[in-house]
């Protein structure tokens, strides 16, 4: 199944059931992320069975429970850092979602990870992992046309890649990016200020990169 497909699937869950993670899953996930870890030079972890971390005021105010699972997006700090995450994380996400399990990006809707954090090394965000009580519903979008610019006729691929990124998820669900197609056939991405939308630029870049073929600046 092509990655578009596997983002369509995906949608944000704060409700799990309590089931363990097999070990054929756990070695799948844990293999992606030292994939990633080496090439981006991070340090995601991924926490099992450890339910103490959403057993939190902060958590249930999120609205989480069930939740024993989680990935701890954690690199050195740089100001390429969120963005790199971002990137990195989603492809965990849609690892996940594949696999068949559920996931949920939580910022500040957390209690204490159990994550290692090194000297120099921040933790951004954590995500939540494990088996949904239900599969989630899609989120509201903004109108394409309000995301992007692109001189008609559009072309296939960069539709593509747009609508890719309107599956993404971002911080309150803003939508804050945009993405143009140049006449030189480049595509800049951009991601307007506030909390988190760095992180939501490497998570719609990675998007609109996997759909459409096309790497973004």
């Amino acid at each position: 199944m092509e990655a578009l497909e596997w983002m369509k699937q995906r949608h944000s869950v704060r409700q799990y059931k309590p089931r363990a993670i097999e070990p054929e899953k756990r070695a799948a996930l844990n293999d992606l992320c030292s994939e990633l870890n080496q090439k981006a030079g991070l340090s995601i972890q991924i926490v099992y069975d450890e339910p103490n971390c959403f057993d939190s005021f902060m958590a249930h105010y999120g609205k989480f429970s069930g939740v024993h699972n989680y990935i701890a997006l954690i690199g050195k700090k740089s100001p390429k850092l969120e963005e790199t995450l971002g990137r990195c994380g989603e492809q965990l996400v849609l690892k996940a979602q594949e696999l068949g399990l559920n996931t949920c990006w939580v910022a500040m809707t957390h209690g204490k990870s159990r994550a290692v954090v090194g000297p120099g090394e921040k933790q951004v965000c954590l995500i939540s992992l494990g088996y949904g009580e239900t599969q989630g519903v899609a989120h509201k979008s903004k109108p394409m046309q309000a995301l992007c610019r692109c001189a008609e006729p559009m072309p296939e691929w960069f539709e593509k890649g747009m609508t890719a990124a309107m599956l993404a998820p971002t911080a309150m669900n803003q939508q804050k990016f945009r993405f143009e197609l140049r006449a030189d056939g480049t595509v800049k991405a951009a991601c307007g200020s506030g909390f988190y939308t760095k992180l939501d630029l490497g998570i719609v870049k990675y998007h609109f990169e996997a759909a459409s073929g096309k790497k973004t600046v």
